[in-house]
This record gives C-alpha cells, sequence and structure tokens, in this order.
C-alpha cells in the first residue's frame, strides 16, 4: 500500500467523519411534563400530537419531572401518552419523579427502560444522567452509581474529540450537590452544550464554562396551551426555538455557537477548610460505590447501613472494614436496625429481611406488595414497620412472623415510627397521621392537617413525644402539637421569619424540641407552653437549608445535619457551636451515636466516624 494511498484514505476518512460532525439536525427538548398534575397529561398530548406531524425532527428528549408525583400510576399514565410518539424518544427523571416515589425511584426505570441514556447521532454523543434526590429533601444529586456508569461509558467511548451534549434535569450548578463530579468529567471530554429543565423558563446559562441552557415547562401555566423547544444543530451554531402545538413555532430566542470549549485550570469547588481546625478528629471513613440513603445502626462490634445498588452491609465498628454484604432486588432507603443478632431491614424489592448480624445470611423474609421504604422501630424484640402497599407491619424480629397488620394506611411510608405509651405513631405520603395500639394494631387515633397537596404531608420527620404530646413539622413549614393520648390538635403555628422544616428532635433534657429552620436556624420550641413558643436559640447560622434529617443530641452536644455535608455540634445549653466537619457535599443521613465518636453517612456514599 504506498504513502499516497495511504494519506489519500486518512483524508478521505477525516473528511467524512468532519462532514458527519457538521451535518444539520434537529431534535426536540420537552420538560417538566408534571404528568398527575392539574394540566400536564393533557398537555403531553397534545405536545405528542404535535411532534408527531413535525417534518425533520430527529428525535426527542425528556429531560425530567416526567411526573408530578413519581407514583407508579402517573408513570404509567406517562409512559402510555409517550407510546404514541413516533419519534425515537431518550429520557431521564427529575426530582418530582424520584423524591416522592413510592417505589423507591425503581419504578422509573422499569417503565422507560433506564434512569440514563447514552447515543450517537450524526456525529455527535448525547449523555443523559438522573439528578435526584432520590427520597430525601435536598438539593439535586447526581446518584454514586450514575457517575460510575458515566466513566465506564466515556472509557467505552474513548475518543474525546467528539462533540457531546449533556443532559440532566437539574442545572448544573450549585443547586445540584455534586455537580463538579460530572463537570469535571465532562470537561476531559468535548462538551459543547448542556441541557436542562427544573426551573420552567427558558434561559441561558455558563456552568464552569460550559454554553448551558435551560428549557421551558411543557405545562401550559397561565396560557391556552404549554409548549417545548425545538433544538437545531447546524455545525458550527445551535438555535432554540419554541414550539407550541397546534399554534405555531416562535423565531429562535437563542443562538449559540458549537465549538471546542477552552476551561480554565481551576472552578470553584466546595471548601474542607472548616476541617483543618476542628475538635473532631476522624477516625475512620468509608466510600460505597452507590448512594447511601439510609442511617446506621449497632451492635457494639459492627454498623449496619445500606445503599442505592440494593446492598445492605456490615462494616467493622472499630475499622471501618466490610464484613459482609447482601444483595436485594432494589434499592433501599430504610435503616437497617439490629436485635439480638438479627438485622431487620425493607427493600424497594417489595420484600423486609430478617438478615443474620454476624454473616449476612437471611434468616428470613416478609413479601410486601410494593416497595418497603419505611424504617423499623424495634421494642420487646417486635418490628414495626411501613411500605407503599398501604399496610403497616408489626414483625417477631427472632422469625419473622407477622404478627398483625394495619391495612388503612393512605399513600406510602418513609419515616421511622415513634414508640410511645403503647402506640406506634408515624406519617404517610398522603397526608395520613396515625397512632396505633402497639400490641394490636388497631388505630387508636388518627389525624390530617387539611391540606390537599400531599407534598405537605407530615411523613419525612420522625415525630418527637414530650410531655404526652406528640410534635411534628411539615414541608408548609407548620408545626403541630398533639395529645398523645388522643390526637387532638393543641397547637399548630407557621412563623414566616422561622421555616421549621422536618429536621427536628428532642433536647437531652427533654424540654425543648428542637427544629432546624430553612434559614440555617437551629431553635428550641417549648414542649409545655400551648403554643409554639421559641424558648432557645443556637449561635448555629447555616445557608439554606432542607435536609429533613433527624437531630440527635445528648449531654454533650445537639447533632445538626445538613444538606452538604456539614455536620455540626451545638452545646445544648448555650447554643454555642461546639465543632463542625465536612464529610462531603451530600445529604446527611440520620447518623449512629456513641458514647464519645459519631458516625455519619452521607448520600453520595461517604460514612465517617468522628471522635470528639
Amino acid at each position: 500500500m504506498t504513502f499516497r494511498f495511504l494519506a489519500l484514505s486518512f483524508f478521505s476518512f477525516f473528511a467524512v467523519t468532519l462532514l458527519s460532525a457538521q451535518t444539520p439536525f434537529k431534535f426536540a427538548q420537552v420538560t417538566d411534563t408534571h404528568v398527575g398534575g392539574q394540566t400536564g397529561a393533557d398537555d403531553l398530548r397534545r405536545t405528542v400530537a404535535d411532534l408527531n406531524q413535525q417534518k425533520g425532527i430527529d428525535f426527542v428528549i425528556l429531560s425530567g419531572d416526567v411526573t408530578e408525583f413519581g407514583s407508579d400510576e402517573e408513570l404509567a399514565l406517562a409512559k402510555q401518552i409517550l407510546d404514541s410518539l413516533k419519534l425515537p424518544l431518550y429520557i431521564v427523571p427529575g426530582n418530582h419523579d424520584s423524591n416522592w416515589s413510592e417505589s423507591g425511584a425503581n419504578s422509573f426505570r422499569k417503565v422507560f427502560g433506564g434512569e440514563t441514556f447514552f447515543f450517537e447521532h450524526k456525529g455527535y454523543q448525547f449523555i443523559g444522567t438522573t439528578s435526584g434526590p432520590n427520597m430525601r429533601m435536598s438539593p439535586g444529586q447526581i446518584p454514586r452509581e450514575n457517575l460510575v456508569w458515566v466513566d465506564s461509558v466515556f472509557e467505552a467511548n474513548a475518543d474525546p474529540s467528539k462533540p457531546l451534549i449533556s443532559v440532566n434535569h437539574y442545572p448544573l450548578d450549585s443547586s445540584l450537590n455534586n455537580w463538579f463530579e460530572l463537570i469535571d468529567r465532562l470537561q476531559q471530554r468535548n462538551v459543547q452544550l448542556a441541557l436542562c429543565g427544573h426551573g420552567h423558563i427558558n434561559k441561558q446559562y455558563n456552568w464552569d464554562d460550559i454554553p448551558g441552557v435551560m428549557a421551558r415547562s411543557n405545562l401550559r401555566a397561565k396560557e391556552d396551551v404549554g409548549g417545548y423547544n425545538i433544538v437545531t444543530l447546524t455545525g458550527d451554531s445551535v438555535y432554540f426555538q419554541v414550539r407550541k402545538p397546534n399554534v405555531g413555532t416562535e423565531n429562535y430566542w437563542l443562538k449559540l455557537p458549537l465549538r471546542k470549549v477552552s476551561f480554565k485550570s481551576q472552578y470553584a469547588r466546595p471548601s474542607y477548610a472548616v476541617n483543618t481546625n476542628t475538635k473532631a478528629k476522624l477516625v475512620w471513613e468509608y466510600q460505597d460505590h452507590g448512594d447511601i440513603g439510609a442511617g446506621i445502626s449497632s451492635d457494639g462490634k459492627r454498623i449496619f447501613t445500606a445503599n442505592t445498588v440494593g446492598e445492605v452491609y456490615a462494616l467493622d465498628l472499630n475499622t471501618g472494614q466490610k464484613i459482609w454484604s447482601f444483595k436485594t432486588g432494589g434499592k433501599v432507603y430504610a435503616t437497617p436496625e439490629v436485635y439480638k443478632g438479627v438485622v431487620v431491614v425493607g427493600s424497594t424489592d417489595h420484600h423486609i429481611y430478617g438478615l443474620d448480624a454476624t454473616t449476612g445470611a437471611k434468616k428470613w423474609a416478609v413479601k410486601a406488595n410494593k416497595a418497603v421504604l419505611g424504617s423499623a422501630s424495634i421494642a420487646n424484640g417486635k418490628a414495626y414497620l411501613g411500605d407503599s402497599d398501604g399496610i403497616f407491619r408489626c414483625i417477631q424480629v427472632s422469625d419473622g412472623q407477622v404478627l398483625w397488620v394495619f391495612d388503612e394506611v393512605k399513600g406510602y411510608v418513609s419515616t421511622k415510627p415513634t414508640i410511645a405509651d403503647g402506640k406506634v405513631i408515624f406519617g404517610s405520603w398522603q397526608n395520613g397521621f396515625y397512632a396505633l395500639d402497639q400490641n394490636t394494631g388497631a388505630k387508636v387515633w388518627d389525624w390530617s392537617s387539611g391540606a390537599t397537596n400531599r407534598m405537605f404531608s407530615a411523613a419525612a420527620c420522625y415525630p418527637v413525644v414530650a410531655n404526652n404530646r406528640v410534635f411534628i413539622v411539615a414541608p408548609d413549614r407548620f408545626m403541630t402539637a398533639l395529645d398523645l393520648k388522643t390526637g387532638q390538635q393543641v397547637w399548630r403555628e407557621k412563623k414566616d421569619d422561622l421555616k421549621v422544616r422536618e429536621s427536628m428532635g428532642l433536647s437531652p433534657d427533654g424540654k425543648l424540641v428542637f427544629a432546624k429552620t430553612m434559614d440555617g436556624e437551629l431553635i428550641g420550641v417549648s414542649v409545655f407552653k400551648n403554643n409554639m413558643s421559641v424558648d432557645w436559640k443556637s449561635k448555629l447560622d447555616l445557608p439554606y437549608e432542607l435536609t429533613p434529617t433527624a437531630i440527635y443530641s445528648n449531654k454533650k452536644a445537639v447533632f445538626v445535619p445538613s444538606h452538604s455535608g456539614l455536620l455540626s455540634a451545638v452545646e445544648p445549653n448555650s447554643g454555642e457551636v461546639l465543632w463542625q466537619y465536612k464529610i462531603s457535599n451530600g445529604m446527611i443521613n440520620p447518623p449512629l451515636l456513641l458514647k464519645d465518636k459519631i458516625i455519619a453517612s452521607t448520600m453520595d456514599g461517604k460514612i465517617v466516624m468522628l471522635q470528639y
């Protein structure tokens, strides 16, 4: 083979490749359809019918918040509507699909065949990732297992010169707890554009020099019809036009160049400077390969937790080394609880398991009809927990025998019940709140705030009991005190200057209910007074806060979680901040308090033991 032939062959290949990368084409970006909301289904039907009439559109990207509440019923309806689409569809979930998911964020990938995508089209690569947050209110977060998947995709598609377009429901900024982990990966490729939804408006961004574009919601809002974006790539430019179904296509509202981006050497990243001068000493740390949405328990030798890969596992209490792992068939968000050598944990694979605490071997399993998201509370050898099938169960820990069931739960349960005064007390995600007889499962009383929006349910907080009262907080920022015996409302208040959320706990002396506000304050509300009397405030001043994780305390400190991985220890009397430690940039899960140590995990899979 002559040099001239080789040169011509190389030139021909290069020309074809270049031409392919510059072949003009169009696709549609539909986002924030919110099927299950007031007009979501009708607006999506109109858009699908309109897309089927369009000429020259190659495929459709649906960039999250497909449903309003992530329920199986809403996902089935969305799939039914989208099945009539005649164009290829690439889809990722948004926070509405995962944060309130009765299936534990499993049904989306079952219904649509996955929760990520990667494909090539006319010289361009497209990659779509999940944004979370999964089952826990916090800023968005790309799951750890998604990032592992991205690494594998880039390794399998080794040519970094191909132009790449990234798709995520959230913007690639600090509204996504780990935005930098995806951006750092994208910057190693020829990323030319990043697309998102979430904000319901058309807007241009710059994400660490990656051109970013947010697209409008498909919902009609206050207009007669909704709409979507038609995206046209011409080789050197990209155009965005709003298409209103059955009305018309507007002139382009944005034109951007398509080119290789030049990146700086450094960009703003989360700071861990607080750890250089803290009284908390790191004993050990462990990094999971998946997300962690569960808390931690211990038998004195081992600690037990679980991840969203579906694994329940044990680490050595003193070293953090993994001892055993048990794989379930779905993501696990429930905290594994241990009693006399048996670990009790529910999985989204529709089972409640009893595992041998020493080996991880399965001792028994109880079948549920849907995902089991609730964590168990154990008392007198009995485990009490709820799931997504409207049933709350009492199970004998030793052998898995179901002792009683209560089958009148509205919505699904994702919390951990509180046991007090012979009652099992918990909330559900359809504005249900219940007190059941601990021995029989009979309903003693129930309570409802009267809210019609199920997102305002008192279903994420761990109910606090003190002074014969039950204290709860819901996303509507009301704190409520109920009579422990009767369920009658003692008081219910909302303070606009103190936006309390579900992160709450009891003071060591039992006189105050601690609550964290969305402005990052820690307050103490009297358990005795007949109103929301704020009798104590700490000196803690966190940024904007959302995490619903419970607050734990002992005589030494009040331990305050955050949604950005910062654990704070506050003196219970003076309210002074004793120390802070930044674990990661992910939401902190319910920690485990030991004598002079604390073990805490974050949603992005980091576990640490701290001595203080």
